[in-house]
């Protein structure tokens, strides 16, 4: 039987029953950018993170073919408790690619036929931590202008391989449009021209949007 395992630091929770399937998504994001004379194009961007759902069974019963023995409601209350806390586990099935960090973001469940067994639908997305933004203080933290009390330094960002500028603006500041401003700041004549290894300077935000 295959292993359905949840780690939550060094606790290991085992799913009793081995699910009858499991599904998993696996992509990447699809820019596509109007260019002038050439209409639109598609680019490959950042790969998606994954869904998966699985059905479960936590049997009220120590049926044979049970790998564990707990009340079924333990293992609602559980997953309930990872949902609500925002917890981030790793979700492990042994002998193949599926060993992630992910977070729970619902679990339905119910009881059907009179047995007090519960049947449970788990609905899980990998997670992805994000990056800290540094920023170097002015030394000016005391004085009468509060708005310059921190610099925000520009972050140099090396170009990967599927990369495009209006992705990279999507992760850096949540906003694709801004990659012509992130073009202009770098002279970049052509925004949807980059290549893996190049260094772009990317600027506060802030400097972006004021900039009209």
């Amino acid at each position: 039987m295959r292993k359905f395992i949840f780690k939550d630091g060094n606790r290991e929770l085992l799913l009793p029953v081995t699910p009858p399937s499991f599904a998993i998504d696996h992509g990447i994001r699809i820019e596509t950018i109007h260019i002038h004379t050439l209409g639109d194009v598609n680019i490959a961007g950042y790969g998606a993170l994954a869904s998966i759902k699985i059905d479960c069974l936590f049997p009220a019963w120590p049926y044979p073919f049970s790998l564990a023995d707990e009340n079924p409601y333990t293992y609602v209350k559980t997953f309930q408790k990872f949902c609500d806390k925002g917890k981030v586990i790793r979700f492990i099935i042994p002998d193949t690619p599926v060993n992630l960090p992910v977070l729970v973001e619902s679990i339905t469940y119910s009881e059907r036929d009179g047995t007090h067994d519960v049947y449970a639908n788990l609905a899980l997305r990998e997670y992805r931590p994000l990056s800290a933004v540094k920023i170097e203080q002015s030394g000016m933290e005391n004085q009468s202008r509060p708005a310059a009390a921190a610099v925000v330094k520009s972050s140099p960002y090396i170009v990967e391989s599927g990369d495009t500028l209006s992705a990279i603006c999507r992760k850096f500041y949540g906003d694709a449009n801004l990659y012509p401003k992130v073009a202009d700041a770098n002279g970049l004549t052509n925004p949807h021209l980059i290549f893996p290894g190049q260094k772009l300077n990317m600027p506060d935000k802030s400097q972006l949007v004021q900039g009209g």
